[in-house]
């Protein structure tokens, strides 16, 4: 599967603009500023129907204008795919396939697989656990549209038992018949989630630390575990226990929307104890295990999208990422960065068809 163009109208801080792509290797590049990652942010909308950077859908319209427009024509399993995103103010965003709207959004995930490589992964690591629940649930959803379904399905009814807990307390009232009802519900909704999450990271894991030791030239130990407060007591139990707490805060303080990943190195928190460089391996490592298991849930290879990596990684870990497409198993890559030279140099090493795209004005120097 491969990207063969794409249209922007009104998109961020594009008025109109469109692009025809390298099957193999695409480049973006240009000063800070000018929308080489807008780019690659509306190539991850297609796939994902909402913004990587900004999922307010918008604030991703042109400023001053009623609606954006994007599409992408796709190859794969050597037919053509027209994909379009539209939003207009005041109005529900559509994602159209082929020209037929989806009734759900959920329908779409997973038809389009892609993997971004950002700065702004690091939110992995220093932000809370419902950054990484969203990276776990975001890997299982591409391959499996049952699990998405049961995660909105639950989310649904959590809103309904936190809405139940406000009434209770603003009414000085409660019933233990109408909670009870909830709980039933989050308990069947939540063990399969909460069992999908741990056969997930069964699989994943090895993946993940394999990546880890071929992009890192260090000896330390790594790790990656799935911590949920279900794993010791069925939820309707926990549910019991928490009651009192739950009134309190009128909020639900148990199930899986509080489950979390661990990053570790050497037995400690990589958020305190890594290094900047081990943290972006840890991090690279993740996204391309990533790639791996998606890959081989849908036997489709998907689209890579590096983000301004020179400016936030170090040049051996950029051609190493970049080498990985001279590997078969690699399909599309998309690449944004600051300086033209650099990235063409680095790209010239691997043995693939490339294209340049020189966004907004150069320094002379940075002339591809």
């Amino acid at each position: 599967m491969h990207l063969q163009s794409l249209s922007l109208v009104n998109y961020k801080n594009f008025e109109s603009e469109s692009f025809s792509f390298d099957p193999k290797i695409n480049c973006f590049v240009g000063n800070n500023g000018i929308g080489k990652t807008n780019v690659l942010d509306a190539i991850y909308h297609l796939s994902y129907g909402k913004s990587y950077f900004n999922p307010i859908t918008t604030q991703n319209i042109r400023h001053g204008e009623e609606f954006f427009v994007i599409e992408g024509l796709y190859k794969k399993n050597e037919h053509d795919e027209k994909v379009v995103v539209s939003a207009k103010r005041g109005q529900k965003k559509l994602i159209k396939r082929n020209g037929k709207a989806y009734d759900k959004f959920s329908e779409h995930i997973g038809f389009l697989p892609l993997v971004i490589i950002s700065p702004a992964d690091r939110d992995l690591i220093i932000e809370g656990s419902e950054t990484r629940r969203k990276f776990m649930d975001g890997v299982i959803s591409q391959g499996d549209s049952h699990y998405l379904q049961q995660l909105i399905n639950y989310n649904k009814v959590l809103l309904q038992r936190n809405s139940l807990l406000k009434y209770f307390a603003a009414n000085n009232t409660y019933n233990q018949d109408t909670l009870e009802v909830y709980n039933q519900q989050l308990h069947t909704l939540g063990t399969p989630i909460f069992e999908k999450r741990t056969e997930f990271l069964e699989a994943f894991t090895p993946i993940f630390l394999k990546r880890y030791a071929s992009i890192s030239s260090g000896s330390e130990t790594v790790s990656l575990n799935y911590t949920s407060q279900i794993q010791e007591k069925p939820l309707l139990t926990l549910f019991q226990e928490y009651l009192t707490k739950d009134k309190v805060t009128q909020y639900t303080n148990v199930g899986i929307h509080k489950d979390d990943l661990l990053f570790e190195i050497d037995g400690h928190p990589i958020k305190k104890f890594g290094s900047q460089g081990q943290q972006k391996s840890y991090l690279i490592a993740l996204k391309l295990a990533q790639f791996d298991f998606i890959k081989s849930q849908s036997k489709v290879t998907p689209i890579l999208l590096l983000d301004d990596i020179f400016d936030k990684l170090d040049e051996q870990r950029v051609e190493h990422l970049i080498s990985l497409v001279d590997n078969e198993d690699f399909g599309q890559l998309f690449i944004s960065d600051t300086h033209a030279n650099r990235t063409e140099e680095v790209v010239k090493k691997v043995h693939q068809t490339y294209k340049m795209f020189p966004l907004g004005k150069f320094d002379q120097t940075d002339t591809p």
